[in-house]
């Protein structure tokens, strides 16, 4: 039996480097005269189970107990294991429950969800919590490599492990821990909006802060001055990375954190939301051998997805793409990439420097900050590469007028720049729960479309469902406005830097607006127009 096991691991490891796991599982489906199914039954989960066996003894032997209309079953991964099973059965009392062959990662992906639906409430761990002093904070906390593994009886632990695997559950971009005179608040930002999901007492707010920092290797004993830290998580099979801010204010420490999944870093224009005919400009832009295009927008507007999806597009063996960032946010394959460390003198603009010496095809400046690095961007574009890089501007024209504010003259932002693209990430409407209604003439006339240009599409509103939360809405999409910078706009630029007039100009080019974008994408069903005028601030 130990051979056949033996035997068995050594199979399944080369089918998952070489042949189908999927082949490999349906032969011995019909070895052992055991059903094989990919999917698994997970519509009535049970996670009673998880109160008697530790979640690392079910990912060792690559099993799961689930309930079906007849009973129960095991879904397991390796058929042989026959001492590991008959374990399980006895500890369940489930001597006479079936067996089922599944795959490693589906097995994987129920053993988290059950787990992650068992890690308790919020209100249970603060009842069991008191002022707890930093040493025995200390002394709680182990190295797990995943959240979900951490069987730490410390309810501070437990608690901010709930925030994290709850936060990433609801696709929360940050975290805001919030102290008030007599209360704690915990806020999630999802989809660009926060949300009050936790009131806690003031009386936890002490372990809370002090639990986090040490995860962040801060300095506990500070609480006057400021400081960031990182933390890296696996929930289930997610990959987190966490930059941690605190800061002291009136009633104790603020906490916020940013949440970055690194399980999926595939950047693809076409997920982008770009238009098709925008897709093929800005596809051909992204592959001209020299000049500089600009991504402009407010914080947190997607510029930095965008300019990693360019990068990932055209990145190939036969250019050299270095950028300089801050932070790094996203690792890309191939692609090198430099920390601004301004503690040392790695400002934008020394590394900017030392980058055009490393023969660089494509150049990726995280943010143009002042005039010297705006400069030697232009001396860049101009010397044969080409660069991307953000600005802070509210639309695509003023991008023009903020360079010439910081001392660029005209000529030198005619000859080097070729596109300005201004961007925003808008709400999609919850395809579960959406609902279609009949919009008023005072709506159509605030988006300047008659009744009759309407004709049959329809008009959707949020209504909110568990799928997405009852917020109506369900992931992000952006709105572009792309200005080229054509013969007739130069002109314009060497003559004057006024935006309105940019704009109109642009527009008489063909340049599709913000609010112009987002219409098209409310008579499309994705959004609603509320969400386009939050945004676009009209």
């Amino acid at each position: 039996m130990r051979n056949s096991h033996n035997e068995y691991k050594g199979r399944l490891a080369a089918s998952l480097t070489g042949t189908a796991e999927t082949d490999l599982l349906q032969r011995l489906s019909l070895r052992f005269g055991i059903p094989f199914q990919a999917e698994l039954p997970l519509g009535n989960l049970r996670v009673d189970f998880t109160k008697k066996i530790p979640i690392q003894y079910l990912k060792k032997h690559m099993m799961i107990p689930l309930e079906i209309p007849d009973g129960m079953i095991i879904a397991v991964n390796d058929p042989s294991n026959f001492e590991a099973l008959d374990d399980l059965r006895r500890i369940l009392g489930y001597d006479k429950a079936g067996v089922i062959l599944s795959t490693h990662a589906a097995i994987i992906s129920a053993i988290n969800l059950a787990y992650d639906q068992n890690t308790g409430s919020a209100e249970e761990f603060i009842q069991d919590m008191t002022e707890e002093s930093p040493d025995s904070i200390i002394s709680e906390i182990g190295k797990t490599a995943d959240l979900l593994d951490d069987t730490s009886d410390a309810p501070v632990i437990k608690l901010v492990n709930l925030m994290l695997s709850r936060a990433v559950k609801d696709r929360a971009s940050d975290i805001h821990i919030e102290p008030y005179q007599s209360s704690l608040s915990v806020r999630y930002r999802i989809d660009g909006v926060l949300y009050n999901v936790l009131n806690l007492p003031k009386r936890i707010q002490s372990s809370l802060t002090s639990r986090i920092k040490v995860m962040a290797n801060l300095n506990i004993a500070e609480k006057r001055l400021p400081q960031d830290g990182r933390i890296n998580i696996k929930i289930g099979d997610k990959s987190i990375d966490i930059r941690v801010s605190v800061i002291p204010i009136a009633f104790g420490e603020r906490v916020v954190m940013r949440l970055l999944d690194k399980t999926d870093t595939n950047f693809k224009l076409i997920d982008l939301g770009i238009d098709n005919d925008r897709f093929e400009s800005f596809d051909s832009l992204i592959r001209l051998p020299y000049g500089i295009i600009l991504v402009t927008g407010p914080t947190g507007s997607g510029k930095t997805t965008t300019l990693y999806a360019a990068l990932s597009t055209i990145n190939n063996p036969e250019i050299n793409i270095i950028t300089i960032e801050d932070p790094i946010e996203y690792q890309i394959e191939g692609i090198g990439q430099i920390q601004v460390n301004p503690k040392i003198g790695l400002t934008f603009a020394s590394g900017l420097r030392s980058i055009v010496r490393q023969d660089p095809d494509v150049i990726l400046v995280g943010e143009i900050r002042d005039l010297e690095t705006a400069e030697i961007a232009i001396q860049s574009s101009l010397t044969g590469h080409l660069v991307f890089s953000t600005l802070h501007t509210n639309d695509a024209a003023s991008a023009v007028t903020r360079l010439i504010d910081m001392g660029i003259e005209p000529f030198l932002v005619t000859s080097s720049v070729v596109a300005i693209i201004a961007q925003r990430l808008i709400r999609r409407l919850c395809p579960e729960c959406r609902e279609a209604y009949e919009p008023d003439d005072k709506a159509l006339s605030k988006i300047g479309i008659t009744r009759d240009a309407l004709g049959a599409r329809k008009f959707y509103q949020k209504k909110g469902c568990p799928a997405c939360t009852n917020t109506g809405y369900r992931g992000r999409t952006a709105i572009f406005e792309m200005m080229l910078l054509d013969d007739n706009l130069k002109k314009l630029i060497l003559k004057t830097s006024d935006t309105n007039q940019l704009v109109r100009n642009a527009v008489k080019s063909g340049m599709t607006t913000l609010l112009q974008d987002g219409i098209r994408k409310v008579l499309e069903g994705i959004t609603t127009i509320e969400e386009v005028f939050r945004v676009t601030r009209i």
